[in-house]
């Protein structure tokens, strides 16, 4: 059996590893795995400078996940994953240009201590009275959907959104809660709402729950990651991958379909790839009634681990449907403003893990990471790093400027908000257009009718972080589960 994974992100080479797995033990197996860059892995990408471990993409998965640390434990590096120092894991908000850290005992959105946010100058006394109120919510069954920004609003007011809602959930997906669905992102909440009406007493349910099954052991980091950067986690995948079976610089132009097999066209930087020739006499017509390339490689199956928007271009001539509806999901693009300095320099700093900054206050960042105190391994006592973030779904144009002007705002913003007013010893400025997918009202529906058109497409597979999950967990698991479906394919 031949297959093809195109997209040699962390889904792609999550897929790739399961497939060689089965081949190592004998199936009679065949991949190749294409990546139109000339890396692999996607947006994890790590550079260690000076002894600073410096993320590109994401810095860290969320333990909760299981799906990637049980991968590195898998490939041998579980005893290079760390957890995060949650010990200093105070967030601040930027609030009115100063600094104010979240009331204890808030979890993500929801307050569960009474006395902390009622001495919290976050919120105005008309929240907090919102918010003691919210303990009486009744029960709303999970018909149709919302954005979060209406699904919180209808809970704590539209303050809680602006100040606490926008900015977190700008921060994990790069979105608007005005345009994101509440049960593609905060489904847990809506289950809680549907149970206990009030998200505050569903959580101090939950929250009894959790602390009687942890009795007596370690409480989890909230964050995991590896020693040396996420790109450890690459390098271990790559590792157990037979380099003849992966092909850089090299683009799918299109798909077609004919007979249960698959003809790629492929290009490269330096024009068309040769693949399996076949001759006139095979050119018959295909599934959708046009003529099979007289160039192309051929396969048995394949696993598009591209963005949602590629993957349907490429689909376009096997079923239009599915084609538009992979199109259909939107991106946004953002950039990584990598900044390290002395850490003597850095004396105007509070503890915590860093901040976030609501729309609201009409700065240009979104958030910036204390490197040094989130994961003290990642930087020498002498040093400091900040991962600053910019542009998401309502500031694309941020792409546009330069490195040296986007490092110029971060300054500003740092010296107006942190007063920061050393020069970094250290700038590395990254930029990931259209990565982050965007999960609108209704996603889930979409995502729906795409699962059940590819399962009516034998040997077709999709896999990354478009459909039911973002993080790099949800990448390896929809990689291995697209690897998988491929493989039943063959039975």
């Amino acid at each position: 059996m031949r297959i093809a994974i195109i997209g040699g992100g962390i889904s792609g080479l999550s897929a790739a590893y399961t497939l060689e797995k089965e081949r190592a033990k004998g199936a009679d197996v065949e991949y190749t795995l294409f990546e139109s860059s000339n890396r692999l892995g996607g947006a994890c990408y790590s550079e260690i400078v000076d002894g600073c471990v410096i993320e590109a993409g994401p810095d860290s998965f969320v333990s909760e996940k299981p799906w990637a640390a049980a991968l590195c434990r898998e490939l041998g590096i579980g005893d290079q994953l760390i957890g995060s120092n949650d010990n200093d894991r105070k967030t601040w908000i930027v609030n009115k240009g100063k600094l104010i850290s979240l009331p204890d005992g808030l979890m993500f959105l929801v307050p569960t201590k009474i006395l902390p946010t009622a001495f919290s100058p976050l919120f105005s006394w008309s929240t907090k009275l919102r918010m003691a109120r919210e303990l009486m919510h009744p029960p709303r069954p999970m018909n149709g959907d919302e954005t979060v920004a209406a699904f919180v609003e209808r809970h704590f007011g539209r303050e809680m959104v602006d100040r606490l809602a926008d900015p977190m959930l700008s921060g994990i997906y790069g979105g608007d809660t005005d345009q994101l669905s509440v049960r593609a992102t905060l489904a847990r909440f809506v289950e809680m709402e549907a149970k206990y009406g009030s998200l505050s007493r569903a959580m101090l349910v939950a929250n009894k729950k959790m602390k009687a099954a942890m009795a007596g052991k370690p409480k989890p980091p909230l964050f995991t990651s590896l020693r040396n950067g996420m790109q450890q986690m690459v390098d271990a995948v790559l590792a157990k991958l037979p380099s003849e079976c992966l092909t850089l610089n090299t683009a799918v132009e299109s798909i077609e379909k004919r007979d249960g097999k698959y003809y790629l066209t492929l290009s490269s930087a330096q024009g068309f790839v040769s693949g399996q020739r076949f001759s006139a006499a095979e050119t018959a017509p295909m599934e959708n009634g046009a003529l099979a390339p007289a160039n192309a490689e051929i396969f048995d199956a394949i696993i598009l681990a591209t963005p949602a928007n590629i993957a349907g271009r490429l689909l376009a001539n096997i079923d239009n449907h599915l084609s538009e509806d992979l199109a259909a999901i939107p991106y946004s693009s953002s950039a990584t403003v990598i900044l390290a300095y002395d850490m003597a320099d850095l004396k105007s700093l509070p503890g915590g893990h860093g901040f976030l900054v609501p729309r609201t206050e009409g700065r240009r960042m979104r958030a910036c990471t204390f490197v040094h105190n989130k994961f003290p391994h990642r930087a020498p006592p002498d040093k400091g790093v900040l991962r600053c973030f910019m542009g998401g779904a309502n500031d694309a144009a941020i792409l546009q400027s330069s490195d040296e002007e986007i490092t110029a705002i971060v300054q500003r913003e740092l010296r107006e908000i942190v007063h920061l007013e050393a020069q970094p010893k250290l700038v590395r400025v990254y930029r990931w257009r259209g990565a982050m997918a965007q999960y609108p009202l209704s996603h889930l529906d979409r995502v729906d009718r795409i699962e059940k058109a590819i399962a009516a497409i034998p040997g077709l597979a999709v896999a990354g972080n478009a459909f039911r999950g973002i993080g790099v967990p949800d990448c390896v698991r929809t990689g291995t589960v697209a690897a998988q479906s491929v493989l039943d394919h063959r039975k």
